[in-house]
This record gives structure tokens, C-alpha cells and sequence, in this order.
């Protein structure tokens, strides 16, 4: 019977010839991170004020209903109240929604500043691993060529 060829050895060498960057990898990684917590960052702070937003129009609105809420004198004075806690309603839409449109401005200006940044980034770290590669990939190749001789 014959013993099947062992070509552990074959492509250790192969895999040796061909020069790896692991930094390379560990740089992208870290770029990733760093990216991921910036945007996190944004995301949160967002978050953050919405919630405080939301918060001030609650307690704002629960103010208003307590006035709506009081006992009146005179029948028409129900009237003014709801009327005047309805206009007011409309007054704190407005300004809420206004307040929410500058926090979704802001996370929209500030994400497209981190993706054009990391673009940015990436091309450079890109053209750096690129370079780095041919420099390996040729002097692997120029001393296989004198090996070869």
C-alpha cells in the first residue's frame, strides 16, 4: 500500500510565502471600534435630550390639565379653559416638534461628519496596506527569483 503524500510542510510553506499583515487587520478593528463609538455617542446623546424634551412636554402638559381641572364659577369659564389649554397644546406641538427637528438635524450633520472622516480614513489606512503589500509581495518574489537560480 502506498502512503498518501503529507503536504502539511508544502502549504506551511506556501502560506509563508505570502507575506500577512496582521496589524493591518488589528487596525481596522481598532478604526471599527473607534467609529462604532463615536456613532454610539451621537446616538445617545440624541436620545438624551429627546428624552428630556419628551419629559419638559409631559410635565408642561400635566400642568396645563391641572388648570382645566379646577373647579369653576361660571359655566363659561370651562369653556375658556379648555380652549385656552387646547391653544396652548397646539403652542407646545409646535415648539416640541421644532425641538426634535434641531436634535435629528444635529445627529444627521454630526453622522455624516464621522462617515466622510472614516471614508476618509479608510482610504488612507487603505492605500498605506496596499503599498505595504506590494513592498512584501516584490521582495518575496525577488528572493524566490534568487532562490530559483
Amino acid at each position: 500500500m502506498t502512503k498518501p503524500a503529507d503536504f502539511t510542510k508544502v502549504m506551511q510553506d506556501m502560506v509563508a510565502s505570502f507575506p500577512v499583515d496582521a496589524s493591518a487587520l488589528q487596525n481596522a478593528f481598532k478604526t471599527q471600534a473607534a467609529m462604532t463609538e463615536k456613532l454610539s455617542k451621537v446616538a445617545l446623546e440624541a436620545a438624551e435630550k429627546s428624552t428630556e424634551i419628551t419629559s419638559k412636554w409631559a410635565k408642561d402638559t400635566i400642568a396645563k390639565l391641572t388648570d382645566v381641572s379646577k373647579a369653576k364659577a361660571e359655566v363659561t369659564d370651562y369653556s375658556k379653559s379648555v380652549t385656552d389649554f387646547a391653544s396652548s397644546a397646539a403652542e407646545m406641538a409646535a415648539e416640541n416638534l421644532a425641538a426634535f427637528a434641531e436634535v435629528a438635524k444635529k445627529v444627521q450633520m454630526e453622522t455624516v461628519e464621522l462617515v466622510l472622516a472614516a471614508g476618509k480614513d479608510f482610504s488612507e489606512d487603505a492605500t498605506a496596506a496596499v503599498k505595504k503589500a506590494t513592498s512584501d509581495v516584490t521582495t518575496a518574489a525577488k528572493k524566490a527569483a534568487a532562490a530559483a537560480k
